[in-house]
């Protein structure tokens, strides 16, 4: 692969279809850059082209790890690798705009003491091919991505697909589906970074498009897509970056799961989704004293936004935009609410996406349209608004003046983690 193939008209029609007509010019000089800095890096080869995007949760929030349904979609912003194979069994990854050059000698695949972040999560997952008695082998990557880290769109998650689907590409033939990797990179997370991670978040960045998710069994999650175009419905969805990030959130994530499971084993089961209203109200009084008060809220929330999602589905399919508008309105609520994720309990001063959602619902409310919620695993990081596209510009502009952080215009796009080449084969 070469930078003057990116400017044929079949490949042009590849990063259209990523990523839009709009931002074609953009992200063929983006292409062109990450080629260039390849062969600066490891020399004059041919590396094959990767994409893995980032994820936004639209429906769903903190409901995989407990068995429930998520609203889910891959966007345009994304982590992309050129990358080779080599004899070697070495992984090399060099990153654009970090000093270090991780080289990590997968001839050994146990967790290695003191190794976290990037390099235990590419010998976690070589590790995971493994352990499925997949092959692995070695490569060499230049890897760039503008999915904003520690914000909640699943940077992680999406360079995990990355890695994932190289090692596919190259070494198994693309015998590996998207449900196959997302568990392999939930692996990696538990057991080699001991993040504990669901399996969404995988899952979003790896299938594509726009997709209800039912993890009732999360062995084999089953994936809906679901029929909606945002480009054509005269809306944006809109990213906010609220100043904060989630690199030393845990506890608070961990704590989210673990509560909703007590009050799930209190009423004789494993996880929420085998638990009713009707029971928690049956038991409110023990599961008040046992559990405690917020661990009740959150089971609330979750048996509340599960059934959210089948109505938000619903909603799209039916061409009911006002309805789907309300429903992302209550989950925002419920999630402030109920599950108390938008700040830490540890940290009242600093709350940038409680602000940031009153700045957002102060100008919805002033145009009369619209809708927005915390993002993702909340606590810091990002929320989503939803508001027609002429109002996009005045909304930026009034973040800008208030919180003054960045926000992303984001598009869903068709294809989750992919080996662009094989694009190119059709």
């Amino acid at each position: 692969m070469t930078s003057e193939l990116l400017q044929q008209q079949t490949w042009q029609q590849v990063l259209e279809e990523l990523y839009g007509a709009a931002k074609l010019s953009e992200q063929t000089e983006r292409y062109t850059a990450l080629l260039k800095a390849y062969q600066e890096h490891f020399g004059a080869s041919a590396p094959v082209l990767f994409s893995s995007p980032g994820r936004s949760e639209i429906g769903g929030n903190h409901t995989d790890h407990n068995h429930g349904k998520v609203l889910a979609a891959s966007i345009d912003l994304d982590t992309i690798a050129a990358a080779s194979k080599v004899d070697a069994p070495v992984i090399t990854i060099i990153s654009e705009g970090y000093a270090d050059k991780f080289v990590i000698d997968i001839s050994d695949l146990s967790p290695q003491s003191g190794e976290g972040g990037t390099a235990a999560l590419i010998r976690g997952i070589s590790a995971g091919f493994a352990a499925q008695g997949l092959q692995v082998g070695g490569f060499q990557a230049y890897v760039s991505t503008n999915v904003i880290p520690a914000s909640g769109l699943s940077s992680s998650a999406s360079f995990e697909m990355l890695i994932g689907t190289i090692l596919n590409t190259f070494y198994n033939e693309g015998s590996q589906d998207t449900v196959a990797l997302a568990k392999i990179g939930q692996y990696a997370e538990n057991h080699f970074w001991n993040k504990p991670s669901g399996l969404l978040d995988q899952m979003a960045c790896g299938y594509g498009g726009f997709i209800a998710i039912d993890f009732a069994n999360p062995a084999t999650p089953v994936i809906n897509p679901v029929p909606y175009n945002f480009r054509e419905s005269g809306y944006s969805l809109v990213i906010v970056n609220t100043g904060g990030n989630h690199a030393d959130l845990t506890e608070d994530y961990a704590a989210v799961p673990n509560e909703m499971k007590a009050v799930a084993r209190l009423l004789g089961a494993e996880v929420l989704r085998d638990v009713t209203e009707e029971q928690i109200y049956a038991n409110l009084k023990q599961l008040r004293e046992q559990a405690g008060d917020r661990a009740v809220m959150r089971a609330l929330h979750f048996l509340a936004e599960n059934d959210r999602v089948d109505a938000q589905v619903e909603a799209l399919t039916s061409n009911q935009f006002d309805d789907f508008l309300t429903l992302i309105t209550e989950s925002g609520n419920s999630s402030w609410k109920w599950l108390q994720n938008v700040y830490q309990d540890s940290n009242v001063k600093e709350q940038g996406i409680s602000i940031t959602l009153a700045v957002t619902e102060l100008y919805l409310k002033r145009i009369g349209q619209g809708a927005c919620r915390v993002h993702g695993g909340g606590f810091a990081g990002v929320i989503l608004a939803i508001l027609p596209d002429e109002y996009v510009a005045g909304y930026e502009e009034l973040i800008k003046k208030t919180v003054d952080t960045s926000t992303f215009v984001i598009h869903v796009r068709p294809y989750g983690a992919v080996c662009l080449n094989d694009l190119l084969k059709g």
